[in-house]
């Protein structure tokens, strides 16, 4: 007999995604990566073999808690539905695993009152954490300041606050600008035309400079002058001839070219020839 079939429409569901490799009966997991508001619970809590779904519902409730929430059997049960009975007895089953554990202690006014202290792993060996449920990103590690730069340009960049206040400059700040007041040492700059450069035209007294190492930085880079030729102006390439010097004629004391200091001119030398022919 052919079993009986219902006409009847059947609920709309969803289709779940196709995934790669997916098994083909049994929950199927849509992992996503939390980046905030999560918290970590080993397995041998969420699949422990002797607690009940119930304790260990509430073992991963207390576990995302903070330091100091209430978690007695009263602010449970006005948390969740599950009655003041069946919540304290889920509590006694996290007692005898471990997870949970109840001191008593007297303060400095004799009241006796019960801490409770949640073990994430009670089977862990190495020391435990404070709080680490909760996420906090992995701080950056501060850079130390680096030493003092020494040095002609780390010393220009030093005194320049003498200069102006505003131009205070932190050590990391020289050790940043050392290189490009370096490079105008190169070029034949000399401190004092780099700092006369560096601190002409400011801004008036009352306006503050935010950032010195910028605006100096700013300067280096835009004002930094070429090199400076390798021969003085008007000098001749080295392989020319230089001119001959300019001297008196001893006959005439007629000014003229040669290198010869004893010479005489073109006309007192041809004036010799005739009168010696």
């Amino acid at each position: 007999m052919a079993d009986p079939q219902s006409n009847g429409a059947l609920p709309a569901h969803p289709c779940p995604p196709r995934l790669p490799n997916a098994p083909r009966a049994g929950v199927v997991h849509l992992r996503h990566r939390h980046t905030e508001r999560y918290t970590v619970v080993g397995n041998h809590l969420a699949q422990h073999r002797e607690l009940s779904a119930t304790a260990i519902g509430l073992a991963v409730h207390i576990q995302s808690l903070p330091d100091g929430a209430p978690v007695t059997v009263k602010a449970l049960a006005a948390r969740f539905s599950e009655g003041e009975t069946r919540i304290a007895r889920a509590l006694n089953e996290l007692v005898r695993a471990g997870y949970l554990v109840r001191t008593r202690t007297r303060d400095t006014t004799g009241r006796i009152t019960t801490r409770t202290l949640f073990k994430e792993h009670p089977g862990a060996t190495q020391p435990p954490e404070r709080n680490p449920s909760t996420h906090r990103e992995p701080r950056t590690p501060t850079p130390p300041p680096p030493p003092p730069a020494t040095g002609p340009a780390a010393e220009l960049l030093s005194r320049l606050r003498l200069t102006d206040p505003r131009l205070l400059l932190s050590t990391r700040d020289v050790h940043e600008l050392v290189p490009a007041v370096t490079a105008w040492l190169a070029q034949d700059a000399t401190p004092a035309q780099i700092t006369r450069t560096l601190t002409a035209g400011l801004p008036p007294a009352q306006v503050p400079i935010h950032h010195p190492s910028r605006f100096l930085a700013h300067r280096l880079t835009t004002l930094l002058p070429p090199p400076l030729p390798t021969a003085p102006r008007g000098a001749d390439s080295p392989g020319s001839p230089r001119p001959a010097p300019l001297i008196n004629c001893d006959g005439c004391d007629r000014a003229f070219r040669s290198h010869d200091l004893k010479a005489r001119c073109g006309n007192c030398r041809a004036q010799q020839e005739r009168t010696a022919a």
